[in-house]
């Protein structure tokens, strides 16, 4: 009833500035022409819009400058929810913490500072549930976790857990090792190793002047370090006994 008021009472304001000698009759007859009405309107007038829509059209208010204009939408616009009603479907606009709405009642989206839990726009979130900023939503986090993005996407474990793979974890799986300091389960690794070098020359040791014996040695690199648990380096460097050869004295 407020609706068919308002659009009666735009419908009067357009009728009282009709100028240049067009008598009341012939502007009422403008108005109803759908030909020169918008797409979705029944009825419009150049002054107000849109004053009826068709069928399955909502009716919508929209500024035009300082005014306001009547327009016919297939769909109402974010922040408004459609209202069918037997005489003119509206858009309405919904409550002031929803960003977008399917009902008065149920929110589906919310603006910034508000989470949406079960339809409903609130300022903080429940014990149990996650402010989730990004998606501005309670979000219910997986067991153990205190902040996450999503269901199953955890950020921040509880301090006595270990977080891995967006999870928060007891114990570490294998493969896997604890890290105390940053709570977090990380990759074991294991010592890798190079090929042997040749042996080195021959050399002899002060012990063993008076005597042909000597030492040589060889090495490997260390490819890839162990981590704390990982399976340790084996030896790098290895020494065995050798002969020095006699050099040959040369004649004269």
């Amino acid at each position: 009833m407020r609706m068919q008021s308002l659009l009666w009472i735009l419908h009067l304001v357009n009728l009282t500035k009709a100028q240049d000698g067009v008598n009341i009759l012939q502007h009422r007859r403008l108005s109803s022409v759908s030909s020169e009405c918008r797409s979705g309107c029944a009825t419009c007038s150049p002054l107000n819009g849109c004053l009826t829509c068709k069928s399955r059209f909502f009716f919508h208010l929209e500024l035009d400058g300082i005014r306001q204009r009547g327009t016919c939408l297939a769909s109402c616009p974010r922040g408004h929810y459609g209202r069918r009603s037997p005489g003119i479907s509206t858009c309405t606009r919904c409550k002031a913490d929803c960003a977008s709405c399917f009902s008065q009642h149920f929110c589906t989206s919310c603006h910034p500072g508000h989470f949406l839990f079960r339809g409903r726009c609130e300022s903080s979130c429940p014990e149990g549930l996650t402010e989730n900023a990004a998606l501005r939503e309670c979000t219910e986090c997986p067991a153990g976790c205190e902040v996450c993005t999503r269901r199953n996407v955890c950020t921040r474990c509880r301090e006595d857990l270990y977080f891995l793979h967006d999870q928060c974890r007891l114990t570490c799986p294998r493969g896997f090792e604890a890290d105390v300091q940053l709570m977090q389960c990380m990759p074991q690794n294991h010592c890798e190793v190079g090929e042997w070098s040749r042996w080195g020359s021959c050399i002899r040791k002060r012990r063993m002047r008076r005597l042909r014996g000597g030492e040589q040695t060889r090495t490997r690199r260390i490819l890839n370090s162990s981590s704390v648990h990982g399976d340790p380096c084996p030896h790098v460097s290895e020494i065995r006994k050798c002969v020095i050869k006699k050099r040959r004295s040369r004649r004269l």
